[in-house]
């Protein structure tokens, strides 16, 4: 970032610089086969009525939030397909640009006229869209619609969704510097700042440790504005270089986490702040949109925690709140699901349906919104340096060509099945030998991990490193990380065990029964019903081995929970005593009872290949000594 703006740790490469490859390419194609390549026909609200399009229904933030998604899985899997469908809502945009810089439409019967929030979200996808094809029109119209907030934020400062989610378009503000050094957009972006939600008093005076009451519930304790809030530290400190802003996102997350918290590294928020059972449920616009701000925070501050949080959330609260061919989806996932049906759950606010797969569960903001998760997550998976090397900023497989040191064009080739696998090579391809640095980190959780360069001796790193590698690189140089996985534990509400391996969360594999509810295949909802127990307890000690593993190659459908790459089984036994309460599996019992029950093997399998499953267990002893513990 130019000054007076602080620099970025890593510079987010353009888009169509990375491209998936392996497993994560057949899930982009999974979603460009589902939903996303089909929400046109199948729902009226990003249909040709939408007012984006020139019609005359929606037109608040359902259009953008497609694009903003749409524009990336057409670039990232290079489809001609939906790179015309993402032409025709661009052009369509550009075309309704106001002389005073406002873009689209003023506003639908639903919402107040000239609200800047949908606009934040189409300069969002619009920057993506310049990034790839270089198109004059967006720098004119983000140019012009910044104007538009300078001359007018005074008398109409931010409003509503905007107000607290002003961090968003202080990105496209900082893009749009980054590209023009016009010094007019530095006053502005402080002045979003200035107007914008206070999110340091917020996360510095938490005022929510509990889940909400249904009488409290404001926008100041919405999910999806604090996942989007997540990125204000970064970006605040960004703008102004105040040290009370460095830390601000660190903090940020320490408090969710504490208060709010689940294991799959997202926080519980249904519709409001909802406690760290794991019974309650997270809205999925909040996950993708805590994606999206770590991707802004990992280029802006860098850090091998907020990759290893990308991932965390990404490998597992991501594909779990799909159906395996992304057809369907809920509105809230929960860590602990055993059934989705039309009930009236312990929900903050949230309607009865919120936990069915289906085409618009309770709302439509997650139907229009979901389509950014995985293309922009490959995106993210490699970013510049400033000393014009590469950075590996979160691991799967994929390629990256992009310039470095010299001018040089080079290619690494990431061959891995991460995450269900450790073992990943990196393959360099040049034309000429060339100097330049490469970045490598070591998660969290790596313990013992090493590193080699083509023959030579390994050598290990510690957890939570950052690895540079500066050196003469020439074609077919070979970089392996080995990162070794064993099974670890997590202790978690009420004393419960959660199983994790590497950066997957692991859940009971339940049998399930789905059924339409409403609507016509695919794209219909559905309720699915348990076909097997669920209430086990895992045996952690007095039995070896507790855990056993078993890898293989993903499918052409990664997350189906018929072939999952990787497997677990342990040990286990009943607890009769944990039961439904009010049509999601009750608290987990922190002492459950010790009875007769036999010693069973169980089956778990990654979080994100799961429809229902158990996430959080009790621990429960081996012996049967009939005795109440």
């Amino acid at each position: 970032m130019k000054p007076p703006f602080q620099p970025e740790t890593y510079i987010p490469l353009p888009l169509g610089t990375v491209k998936p490859k392996g497993w994560l390419l057949d899930q982009c194609r999974v979603q460009a086969n589902g939903l996303t390549g089909h929400l046109e026909e199948v729902w009226p609200d990003v249909g040709p009525g939408n007012m984006w399009l020139g019609g005359d229904t929606e037109g608040w933030e359902r259009g953008p939030y497609y694009l903003d998604g749409l524009i990336p899985l057409a670039f990232v899997l290079d489809s001609e397909n939906l790179k015309a469908k993402a032409q025709k809502w661009v052009d369509s945009i550009l075309s309704m640009r106001e002389h005073s810089g406002w873009i689209g439409p003023v506003g639908d019967a639903a919402h107040k006229p000239y609200d800047q929030w949908p606009v934040a979200i189409v300069l969002k996808a619009l920057t993506q869209w310049h990034e790839v094809t270089g198109d004059a029109r967006v720098i004119e119209a983000v140019t012009g619609f910044a104007g538009y907030l300078r001359d007018t934020l005074d008398e109409k400062p931010l409003f509503d969704w905007g107000r607290h989610r002003w961090a968003d378009m202080a990105v496209s503000i900082l893009w749009l510097y980054a590209r023009t050094g016009e010094d007019w957009l530095v006053p502005l972006a402080r002045k979003l700042l200035e107007q914008g939600y206070d999110w340091r008093d917020h996360f510095e005076n938490f005022r929510y440790p509990v889940k909400t009451p249904k009488d409290d519930c404001t926008r100041d304790n919405h999910v999806v504005n604090s996942a989007m809030a997540v990125k204000t530290g970064g970006v605040s400190w960004t703008i102004t270089g105040e040290a009370a802003f460095e830390e601000l996102s660190r903090k940020t997350m320490e408090v969710l986490d504490r208060y709010h918290g689940q294991v799959t590294g997202v926080f519980t928020g249904d519709e409001h702040y909802a406690g760290r059972e794991p019974f309650q449920g997270t809205e999925l616009c909040a996950v993708v949109e805590y994606m999206f701000s770590l991707e802004v925070l990992i280029a802006l501050q860098g850090g091998s925690p907020l990759s290893d949080r990308l991932e965390l959330i990404t490998y597992n609260a991501l594909p779990a709140t799909f159906t395996p061919d992304m057809w369907a989806h809920q509105y809230d996932q929960q860590v602990n699901q055993v059934l989705c049906s039309v009930a009236p759950r312990q929900w903050t606010n949230n309607l009865p349906d919120s936990n069915l797969y289906g085409l618009e569960p309770n709302f439509g903001c997650c139907t229009a919104n979901y389509h950014q998760g995985w293309p922009k997550f490959v995106k993210s998976l490699w970013m510049a340096t400033p000393d014009n090397g590469l950075a590996a900023t979160a691991y799967g497989p994929c390629e990256v060509k992009a310039v470095v040191a010299d001018g040089a064009t080079v290619r690494i080739i990431e061959e891995t099945d991460y995450p269900f696998s450790g073992d990943i090579s990196f393959t360099v391809r040049t034309a000429n030998p060339v100097e330049f640095p490469l970045v490598l980190r070591i998660p969290g959780w790596a313990k013992g991990a090493k590193m080699r360069i083509n023959s030579e001796r390994p050598q290990s790193h510690p957890v939570g490193s950052v690895v540079r590698i500066l050196r003469e690189w020439k074609d077919g140089d070979v970089v392996t990380l080995t990162l070794p996985m064993p099974v670890r534990t997590q202790r978690r509400e009420h004393n419960a065990v959660s199983v994790l391996r590497g950066p997957l969360v692991f859940g009971l594999k339940i049998g399930e029964a789905f059924s339409v509810v409403k609507g016509t295949p695919p794209a219909a909802d559905y309720e699915v019903r348990p076909t097997t127990p669920w209430n086990y307890g895992l045996i952690l000690a007095g039995q070896e081995p507790p855990f056993e593993v078993r890898e293989s190659k993903p499918g052409r459908v990664p997350f189906d929970p018929a072939n999952p790459p990787v497997v677990i089984t342990a040990n286990a036994r009943r607890v009769p005593e944990w039961v439904m309460v009010d049509d999601s599996a009750g608290p987990v019992p922190a002492r459950p009872k010790s009875g007769k029950e036999p010693v069973e093997r169980v089956i778990l399998i990654p979080y994100g290949s799961t429809n229902l499953r158990i996430a959080e267990f009790p621990e429960v002893k081996p012996e049967e000594s009939g005795e109440s513990s």
